[in-house]
């Protein structure tokens, strides 16, 4: 774990199962204020029963009578109805929830710059720790079936580990990292492309996009290679592969090279935000701005649930009338067992 990481928390925020509860058709909620009438007219004919016994002549009559009345399991039949009632008429309003769950088949190709100018400190404590910070709480948050490829670049693109669902494999590539180097941006896209290809099996499913995101973080413009941004981030658009494409730092960055002469100079090392918001745009993706260490942690949680989970719509009315119809047969077994009459 990096020095001051504090992404376990969390990380464990995203591995519940989250879930939100609507209603089709609310407006049948509405009849559930017919339940506390019915109870309320119950209570009072329990009432005008106890008057009518009371008045009763016969007194040692009466208490022979009392003795062998069922007492408060009178009242359990009518309170299971009343339940059952409950249950059927939200049932009715179709109620559904949206789940949140994991992913079973993804592949994430974590794409993350290492040029000398994420050397630069106005990212605390430095660009490229904020990087491995952020980079590290991903891999926690996401699935354990979720397999992750480790791709960086500088001058030029390589891959420090392959779409793996070990975590500690990833963890130890990322303490590798160093700063140095011009910035490849467009091999960097195109060779993450050919590592999401790879990573299921050739590819190329007629029946829909490859299962595969690029979440690409960069922090300058392009300088070296051979291939620009936009020519390789089409590549990724034909195969449906969405870029979530990351700026970090802020225009104020800089950072102090020395030349081959030894003299020290310092220079601006501003993101390329528009380069990067046309690649994401361009792919399906996002753009997302990062110009602090706690923003990029916020990025990279979001862009993990977006990527790792996925949110369908579940039909719960059928639960309801489960439980309606439960509830109403054991208020029947009640009432037949106890007093011999249905219900």
């Amino acid at each position: 774990m990096w020095p001051g990481h504090k992404g376990g928390r969390h990380g464990e925020q995203w591995r519940r199962v989250h879930g939100q509860v609507s209603f089709q058709f609310p407006v049948a909620l509405f009849a559930l204020a017919l339940i506390p009438l019915l109870a309320l007219t119950y209570v009072s004919l329990q009432r005008r029963r106890h008057r009518y016994a009371v008045r009763f002549t016969n007194l040692d009559l009466l208490a022979n009578l009392v003795d062998q009345q069922p007492g408060w399991r009178r009242h359990i039949p009518p309170v299971l109805f009343l339940a059952a009632l409950t249950a059927a008429i939200v049932g009715l309003a179709r109620p559904e929830a949206r789940i949140t769950t994991a992913r079973e088949e993804a592949t994430i190709v974590l794409t993350t710059d290492t040029s000398g100018s994420m050397g630069a400190f106005d990212v605390q404590p430095s660009r490229l720790t904020a990087a491995q910070d952020a980079a590290t709480l991903l891999l926690e948050q996401l699935p354990p079936d979720i397999r992750v490829a480790l791709v960086q670049f500088s001058t030029e693109a390589r891959v420090l580990s392959p779409a793996t669902r070990d975590r500690e494999l990833l963890l130890g590539a990322l303490s590798s990292l160093r700063a140095e180097g011009r910035t490849a941006l467009g091999d960097a896209i195109a060779f993450s492309v050919e590592v999401g290809v790879n990573a299921t099996q050739g590819g190329g499913d007629k029946e829909g996009p490859l299962p595969v995101s690029i979440l690409l973080l960069s922090d300058g413009a392009n300088t070296a290679g051979v291939r620009e941004p936009l020519e390789a981030a089409a590549l990724a658009a034909d195969l449906g592969i969405p870029i979530f494409a990351v700026a970090l730092g802020t225009p104020e960055g800089t950072v102090r090279i020395v030349d081959v002469l030894g003299n020290v100079e310092t220079i601006s090392v501003p993101p390329d935000r528009e380069t990067l918001m046309r690649i994401a745009e361009q792919t399906g993706g996002q753009f997302f701005d990062a110009p602090t260490a706690e923003d990029l942690e916020n990025v990279y949680l979001e862009i993990g649930s977006r990527v790792g989970y996925e949110t369908e719509t579940r039909d719960l009315s059928y639960l309801f009338a489960g439980q309606a119809g439960l509830l109403m047969l054991a208020g029947a077994a009640f009432s037949a067992f106890w007093f011999n009459r249905f219900p």
